[in-house]
């Protein structure tokens, strides 16, 4: 194993100071994808998908659970497998307390080919409580290109995101693979969504206050605090 070089101090403080002007240079420049990201159109969906979960039948629009705002994760599970991808599972492990996305009215949820009942017995195997639905026996996972016919490997991970407005739901961000890397942090997700992190300083003006409530940081609360 390679390791560090040993320095003074000194040194080593010289040498982040240079390596923080480059990481600010990149957080500059993660603001400014985000704010394309939030630039991307956004489509119309119009085609009816049926989910399985144990509140049985539920439609795209349910799956806000009143929320203006939804991520979606496509957790690879096929309906002929006995148990989740294991790297989708070390993905929902890290996911922090969503009532955090919430009060940003953003709602989460995992979706999967297999069958309700092989994730229910899965679900309560990991410990948790993320809202889970089956898209099997429905186009979904194919139509957002997480699933293939006929090909190896025929999944995918990815996340999806859609905003709702006026009783329409739109589709308006997608990611895969290695569009995953450093996701999972509320601040991370939300940098996906069409409505970002609402702060005030983010580009375009005007969405921070889209929901009607205190922009960015002044709403942050202890998790048992919200009232969602």
């Amino acid at each position: 194993m390679t390791l560090p070089q040993i320095v003074s101090r000194e040194e080593w403080q010289a040498a982040r100071e240079e390596l923080l002007v480059k990481e600010k240079a990149a957080t500059r420049a993660r603001d400014a994808l985000n704010a394309e990201r939030r630039g991307l159109p956004m489509v119309e969906i119009d085609k009816e998908y049926v989910f399985e979960s144990g509140d049985g039948k539920a439609t795209l629009p349910d799956l806000f659970r009143g929320r203006d705002q939804l991520v979606l994760y496509h957790f690879m599970f096929a309906p002929e497998w006995d148990a989740g991808c294991r790297s989708c599972s070390a993905f929902l492990d890290q996911l922090g307390h969503l009532a955090h996305l919430r009060a940003r009215g953003t709602e989460f949820a995992a979706v999967s080919r297999a069958p309700y009942t092989k994730l229910l017995p899965f679900k309560a195997r990991m410990g948790w409580t993320v809202p889970w639905y089956s898209s099997y026996d429905s186009d979904f996972n194919y139509d957002f290109q997480v699933s293939f016919a006929g090909q190896e490997p025929y999944e995918r991970p990815g996340m999806s995101c859609f905003l709702r407005d006026s009783g329409r739901v739109f589709h308006t961000y997608s990611t895969y693979e290695r569009g995953l890397d450093g996701l999972g942090s509320t601040a991370s997700l939300l940098d996906l969504t069409a409505l970002g992190r609402q702060e005030e300083w983010e580009e375009p003006k005007g969405r921070a206050s889209a929901l009607g409530a205190p922009a960015g940081s002044e709403r942050v609360r202890y998790h048992d605090e919200y009232e969602i």
